[in-house]
């Protein structure tokens, strides 16, 4: 076998072990722009810098965004300054056990969830039910429901039980994104197509 031979076979082997890493991502390195694409990531080399890009839903395109994009998106939606509090389904929050007919079940009529797209409530006269916010720290909230104690800028924010609202959440006075401001209902539906495509097919910029 010739040493140029035994040259490439070697760094094939290399090659094929190199693209099973176990973190999932591969590289190359060739040039100071270059692109790979790993297990839905897209990274690109800026000089030195390494960024990291993840997939998100837009309109009828798929388009591949990172952290500060994101955050420069969510600059075109109005921002409120509202104080958030935690609920849960159970009798500490609604007055409600798992007997109650209604138990899970908010004013809008549709069920009680922790998803990409959560149930909120929130006052309907300064959030209709359908609105969409952006909240930090929790992710998409849809309002869905209301309560006794929620009045002017203040929502409370799902979660499945009282250790998790303690835990994750507590209290916080912080400002939230209004990306799509809604028309007085909400259906299981809706719920469904939000958490399945997302909100650019039916959220634009409020004025």
């Amino acid at each position: 076998m010739n040493g140029k031979l035994l040259v490439s076979i070697i760094a094939l082997f290399i090659m094929v072990l190199t693209s099973f890493a176990t973190d999932g991502f591969t590289y190359n390195l060739v040039g100071s722009n270059s692109v790979e694409t790993a297990y839905g990531v897209k990274e690109k080399r800026e000089g030195t810098r390494m960024v990291k890009k993840r997939t998100v839903s837009a309109s009828s395109f798929t388009q591949m965004i990172d952290k500060e994009e994101a955050d420069l998106m969510l600059e075109q939606y109005p921002k409120v300054r509202v104080v958030a509090t935690g609920y849960t389904a159970g009798y500490e929050s609604t007055g409600k056990d798992p007997s109650h007919p209604s138990y899970g079940i908010t004013y809008s009529g549709v069920k009680v969830r922790r998803d990409e797209y959560s149930t909120i409530a929130a006052d309907l006269r300064v959030f209709p039910l359908g609105t969409v916010l952006y909240i930090p720290g929790y992710g998409y909230g849809v309002v869905a429901d209301k309560g006794g104690a929620i009045r002017g800028n203040k929502i409370d924010l799902y979660f499945h039980t009282k250790q998790d609202v303690f835990k994750q959440w507590g209290k916080k006075s912080l400002e939230v994104y209004v990306v799509h401001r809604g028309e007085g209902k909400v259906t299981e539906v809706m719920m469904n197509m939000l958490n399945e495509k997302g909100i650019a097919a039916m959220a634009q910029p409020v004025n």
